[in-house]
């Protein structure tokens, strides 16, 4: 598979988008591929990688099957997203990251695993849910741990704005739901009142959800915890 269909990185500096106008939740950068990430980028992109298009796609094409389909946002490594994929095999799962060594270790695990129902996009999340996804498409979203930009200056960047939440949410149905979790307070707190805002989504408890089964404690969330850190998970549906 060439390097044009999984670009590396782009300028570290490079967080305005001219093109879209408007200010990126993350920075690309290029990191090193593993010999096994390689691989799976090679052997089987082709199977489960969908390019991007400025077109809408047709879930049911995608997955050779019809099945409630959940959108996630940045997988990092893919190690949640595996386990997820694997424990709802009745869902198809669309997952969405902008690092090529993460797309490389999905893939990898998807082939080690045997998983069928996960497919991946290497893709900004916001031009991939603008211009690829359907209105009210999606059964579900997930949103586990985007980067925090915790400094106050850098704020701004962070995915869960107004804007953004209005975007995804129009593209899943009635019934469906968004879950987010994040390690970091403050954002927790931000999630916590964006989605309240959104007049069409209605928080599943009080304020903060208890973990949902199907979202797996990963070893950095293990290790963080044992240190005390707290972990909030948020949990919406869409009226």
């Amino acid at each position: 598979m060439s390097e044009q269909k999984f670009p590396g990185g782009l300028d570290r500096a490079m967080f305005y988008d001219p093109t879209e106008h408007r200010i990126r939740s993350f920075v690309t950068r290029a990191g090193r591929l593993s010999t096994a990430q390689a691989r799976a980028l090679e052997m089987l992109g082709p199977q489960y990688w969908v390019p991007y298009v400025k077109a809408p796609i047709e879930f049911g094409q995608v997955f050779k099957r019809p099945a409630p389909t959940i959108f996630e946002i940045g997988f990092g490594m893919g190690e949640a997203t595996a386990k997820i994929a694997t424990c709802l095999p009745d869902k198809n799962f669309i997952g969405v990251e902008v690092h090529t060594p993460g797309v490389g270790s999905l893939l990898k695990q998807i082939g080690e695993q045997g998983i069928t129902n996960l497919r991946l996009i290497q893709h900004d999340a916001v031009e991939v849910l603008t211009h690829m996804i359907p209105l009210a498409s999606l059964a579900g979203a997930h949103i586990f741990f985007p980067d925090p930009w915790h400094k106050a200056r850098h704020n701004k960047r962070r995915l869960i704005q107004a804007p953004f939440i209005e975007l995804l949410v129009s593209r899943i149905r009635s019934g469906g739901y968004v879950h987010c979790a994040t390690d970091w307070q403050a954002y927790a707190n931000q999630m916590l009142e964006v989605l309240s805002a959104e007049s069409t989504l209605q928080n599943t408890v009080e304020a903060f959800a208890v973990r949902p089964d199907y979202r797996p404690v990963t070893k950095f969330e293990s290790r963080g915890l044992r240190l005390g850190h707290g972990v909030w998970d948020l949990v919406f549906t869409k009226r």
